[in-house]
């Protein structure tokens, strides 16, 4: 079953240029908080004086954050205002990185990880505003694909300028170049952002709200503690399971007797929904942590790796791959109303699983093969697989909650970035049975990694096409 979209208008062409550099911005901002400390994660780890797991934790509980309010604020935004929403997400998040860069300990960096959470949902608002103003298919493609592929990085300079500032000034000034990004983008949006409320009038359903965040950060917590595997509490385990289990069930109770619910369970029930989230989970759980904490990671071992320093890390492997999903996304975003998203999308995944295939049996012992093999990542998720499953969660969307399936997307590909934190490093600690000086775990990793990018790929198959988005042979 496929779902359209609401009306549309097609603003002015300067209005059209206008909006995009202030989405961009928006987009930017957001996507810093991430890339930008991929490189920069093994000197937080050594100026905050802990290890590599307790700052994973941090990443961890961003994306976690993220994906909570990613749940309810695009369903907010089309209620109050998509502007008006952005803009204070936006701010948000600046005081939150500013707490970052003034971290005394990793406890007071958890905190401010988790504000800068709020901002999760910044690249599915950004979209809905963006399909707001644009009705040809072909022209929204290629905006699409061009916001989208800031997801993979800001075309290699995030990266690169985070290994060098953490090389020479420390992990603080990474976060105070993050602050001054997110100011401007906040302004950029407060003053060229056009505002929208496709559901003006309609009443939050907090009730709802506050039972699915129960529902999924319960389920989060009790995932996270499972990946210590050894040292995990399985009480609290089990009882965060059930908590979460309960909480849904209450969610489910909720929305079955709103009249103007969060989320209706007609269109939970539509493949549109569950096989979109689903494959979004799947594909960011096996590629994220494997590109940006175990490829990073890897190279930056002195004994099992290529030891290889932060800066120069970044230069030979984030670069590239956030330079080609910049060029490739746009391109890709311009095919889909031709070829179709899912054939987009599922070209893009196959070619993923075989790059991290390349990774881990090839790129392993060579430091070409390696790079090489990210490229290609960054072609084929970057490029293509990120610009469709954000794009599939606007399209798919129905026309009276067009925030709805952006919103819960948005949250499924932070959940999927957590957990990829959670657990694929959890799983190479425990393939290493020799220590930091076994390469074995990161191949251990990598693999598992591989066999849930190709579980994400047979999902993808039970999307069902949008087919007012596409253009017809």
């Amino acid at each position: 079953m496929t779902a359209s979209t609401a009306p549309l208008t097609t603003g002015p062409r300067v209005r059209i240029g206008v909006l995009m550099t202030a989405l961009l911005a928006a987009c930017v901002a957001f996507q810093l908080n991430a890339s930008m400390l991929s490189p920069v994660l093994v000197t937080m780890a050594k100026e905050l004086k802990t290890d590599d797991a307790a700052i994973g934790l941090s990443q961890t509980m961003f994306f976690t954050a993220a994906a909570l309010f990613s749940l309810f604020l695009p369903r907010l935004s089309d209620i109050v205002g998509r502007r008006k929403v952005l803009v204070w997400m936006l701010a948000i998040m600046t005081l939150g990185t500013v707490l970052a860069a003034l971290a005394p300990n990793v406890g007071v960096l958890y905190v401010a990880r988790i504000i800068q959470g709020v901002s999760g949902p910044v690249v599915p608002l950004c979209l809905l505003m963006l399909r707001h103003e644009i009705s040809d298919p072909k022209m929204y493609g290629t905006m699409m694909g061009l916001v989208t592929a800031v997801n993979g990085g800001i075309a290699g300079v995030d990266a690169l300028a985070g290994g060098v500032l953490a090389s020479n000034f420390g992990f603080r000034s990474v976060f105070w170049v993050i602050t001054a990004v997110a100011a401007i983008s906040t302004v950029l949006v407060a003053k060229f952002a056009p505002e929208s409320k496709p559901s003006a009038g309609v009443k939050m359903d907090w009730y709802g709200v506050v039972a699915l965040m129960i529902s999924i950060a319960s389920l989060l917590i009790g995932l996270n503690e499972a990946g210590k595997t050894s040292a995990a509490n399985w009480t609290f385990v089990v009882v965060s399971l059930v908590i979460s289990v309960v909480a849904f069930i209450a969610f489910w109770t909720i929305e079955n007797r709103s009249a103007e619910p969060l989320v209706a369970p007609r269109h939970l029930k539509q493949r549109s929904t569950w096989a979109l989230l689903l494959t979004t989970l799947l594909t960011m759980t096996g590629v994220f942590a494997t590109v940006n904490g175990l490829v990073m990671s890897f190279a930056q071992n002195p004994t099992a790796g290529f030891d290889l320093g932060a800066d120069a890390a970044s230069l030979a492997l984030l670069t590239p791959y956030a330079i080609v999903g910049w060029i490739v996304g746009p391109f890709a975003g311009r095919l889909a109303p031709t070829l179709g998203y899912g054939n987009v999308l599922r070209i893009g995944l196959a070619g993923s699983a075989a790059s991290i295939a390349l990774m881990a049996f090839v790129g392993i012992n060579s430091l070409p093969v390696l790079i090489a093999a990210t490229v290609i990542t960054g072609i084929c998720y970057a490029g293509m697989v990120n610009i469709m499953l954000n794009g599939l969660g606007v399209v798919l969307s129905p026309k009276d909650n067009p925030g709805f399936l952006p919103g819960l997307n948005a949250g499924a590909f932070n959940l999927g970035a957590g957990l990829s934190f959670a657990v694929l490093p959890a799983v190479q600690i425990l393939g290493s049975p020799a220590g930091e000086g076994s390469s074995q775990g990161y191949v251990t990793a990598m693999i598992v990694g591989l066999v849930i990018t190709l579980l994400a790929l047979a999902v993808s198959f039970l999307i069902p096409r949008p087919v007012g988005a596409e253009i017809a042979d």
